[in-house]
């Protein structure tokens, strides 16, 4: 089976690559380096050309709170192309297998927890991502609307915050698992005697490894079919400064954590309810703890050898 993977220079499409080569599917590898997907017309030719049996994209322009804040127009139009590119393409190639990825970021600021699949379009939006939370809810109305006109098995899956191997740890635009991973590392290495965090670190996330969620992505491949979309998460969260002094531990920083409160947290929680998949039989294998020690050791390594974004 031909699967293409769009994005797979990134977080997750790495980790979805080493997953379906690992299982010995057929993979067509692409990122920014080898189709800029936001070229419509480049993107239908790749398409029609490699003609694959699935289309797995997880592709997008990311990021943390203070670069989505900076950049919503990006945010927002770079991802409804992308996405819009590829999914077009795929039709037009009547490619009949589809997985979108999309975000935690879709569902309500204060939406009641855990957070349902249902629970979509509830409540306004976070303000600082709602531009990339409007492309991702655009993108699970692409999916049904192809489903229902053309009934092609395309789902949507919405996982929760995602790190691991490959991650981004540019301090401008990262996600803040990576970022403090950076942050702490860095000052550990030049005796810095405290560090400022943005917010207060009662903000509280739930995350999931990468190579758990390609996982979960190849599990649903086999085993779901179905209109809604479907959470990934592992079904439990910390809140911002627990997290701060769970990569203290692990980087051996023995410094002070200083909160900038007049920064932004964002939503207060983000936990996804994940009953759906659990129920078809999926779990996650690699906790937090033992999670952030494996991102450590990749960072550390892949800086050694001028391999990591920094």
């Amino acid at each position: 089976m031909k699967v293409l993977i769009a994005g797979s220079s990134g977080l997750v499409g790495s980790a979805l690559l080493q997953k379906y080569l690992k299982n010995n599917f057929e993979v067509i590898a692409i990122n920014r380096s080898t189709l800029d997907l936001l070229n419509r017309e480049a993107t239908f030719d790749a398409i029609k050309k490699i003609k694959p049996k699935l289309v797995i994209d997880s592709a997008a322009l990311v990021g943390g709170i203070q670069y989505n804040s900076k950049h919503p127009t990006e945010f927002l139009s770079n991802n409804l192309q992308i996405q819009c590119n590829l999914m077009d393409a795929s039709l037009d190639a009547r490619i009949e297998n589809l997985i979108f990825l999309g975000s935690s970021c879709i569902y309500p600021r204060d939406c009641a927890q855990p957070i349902k699949e249902e629970y979509l379009m509830t409540g306004p939006l976070e303000p600082t991502n709602s531009g990339y939370a409007v492309a991702k809810i655009a993108g699970i109305e692409a999916v049904n609307s192809v489903r229902k006109q053309y009934g092609f098995n395309w789902i949507s899956v919405m996982p929760t915050n995602v790190y691991g191997p490959n991650d981004n740890f540019n301090l401008e635009n990262a996600h803040v698992l990576p970022a403090l991973i950076r942050k702490f590392i860095e000052a550990k290495e030049s005796n810095q005697s405290v560090i400022k965090i943005w917010g207060d670190g009662s903000a509280k996330r739930e995350f999931i490894h990468s190579s758990d969620l390609a996982d979960a992505i190849s599990f649903l491949q086999e085993n779901y079919n179905n209109d809604s979309h479907i959470n990934i998460g592992v079904g439990y969260d910390v809140n911002i400064s627990d997290l701060a002094n769970m990569i203290s531990e692990a980087t051996g920083y023995r410094g002070d954590i200083s909160w900038d409160l007049t920064k932004p947290n964002g939503t207060p929680r983000k936990l996804l309810d994940s009953s759906r998949i659990s129920q078809l039989g999926w779990k996650p294998k690699i906790d937090l703890e033992n999670g952030i020690q494996e991102t450590i050791k990749w960072f550390l390594e892949a800086r050694a050898t001028n391999t990591v974004r920094l």
